[in-house]
């Protein structure tokens, strides 16, 4: 009997699983309750039944803090200092919120706000105050990575031990306004803004941040989960000339793969959410 290797000169891979059931490629987006408060490059945190979403920009820059309870948000104690273009991490019973911007042009924030589930308190200080960062890892173990400063884009990546901020290698490509998520040992920081929208992908091992498979659609202030760095969503955004978009794309640690789009093509958006297959 021939086999297919004599044919066509190569293997056929065993596979454990269908890969066409990996990166939840027949998932489907659907309305939920809206928030109280509209607004744009807040911190998202939490998974989909528990979440947070707090600071942001409306007509001015906000402290709001609201948590959803997988049914309604909620408006909780206000953070600290009100800022745009902060970054979160943890849970909704124990949370993070970190750098960001206080008011026009820049006056990038280095301030590190903790929940408790109650109320925030601030704690340790970034080392390098940015805006437009990612984050990922939890209340207690996170990281701090990109943004950008009155300079310019920063390639800053910072872990955080519950106590303080420690600078650890940095990301390749300077950028801000990307996606993040995972945790302080698998992350990974998906496309961003250069003096132009992206699509370079780097995933994070805990020692050092690798290259890996491009985005289909290069675009930056964007929303994106992630459990670890094989195991992301990235949506919405911005593509260039400065289109407003929908797309809705799954990492599986080996490719990019397009799914179901959001319900509005919209940018400045943020996500929380624990895997590729469960978003808000």
């Amino acid at each position: 009997m021939t086999d297919f290797k004599a044919i066509k000169g190569f293997n056929i891979k065993s596979l454990a699983t269908d890969p066409l059931g990996a990166g939840a490629p027949n998932g489907t987006w659907a309305s939920a309750n809206a928030m109280n408060t509209a607004r744009r490059v807040a911190a998202g945190l939490g998974i989909q039944t528990a979440a947070i979403i707090v600071g942001g920009e409306t007509s001015s820059i906000l402290a709001l803090n609201e948590v959803y309870d997988g049914t309604s948000w909620s408006e909780e104690a206000d953070i600290n200092t009100a800022r745009k273009a902060n970054a979160g991490s943890g849970t909704t019973a124990a949370g993070l919120t970190f750098g960001g911007a206080s008011g026009p042009p820049a006056a990038e924030q280095a301030n590190n706000e903790v929940w408790d589930g109650t109320c925030w308190s601030e704690e340790g200080d970034l080392n390098t105050g940015r805006a437009g960062l990612g984050g990922a890892g939890t209340s207690t173990a996170a990281l701090a990575m990109g943004g950008i400063l009155s300079t310019g884009e920063s390639a800053s990546n910072e872990s955080w031990n519950g106590t303080a901020w420690t600078e650890l290698a940095a990301i390749n490509t300077a950028r801000n306004s990307a996606a993040s998520g995972g945790t302080i040992t698998s992350a990974i920081f998906a496309v961003g803004l250069t003096t132009a929208p992206v699509n370079n992908v780097e995933t994070w091992d805990g020692t050092s941040w690798s290259e890996v498979a491009e985005v289909n659609s290069a675009r930056s202030i964007l929303g994106g989960t992630a459990k670890d760095a094989n195991n992301s969503i990235i949506f919405g955004g911005r593509t260039p000339p400065g289109t407003d978009v929908a797309i809705t794309e799954a990492w599986n640690g080996t490719a990019w793969t397009e799914i179901a789009n959001l319900g509005t093509s919209r940018d400045n958006t943020q996500g929380a959410g624990a895997s590729n297959t469960s978003a808000i």
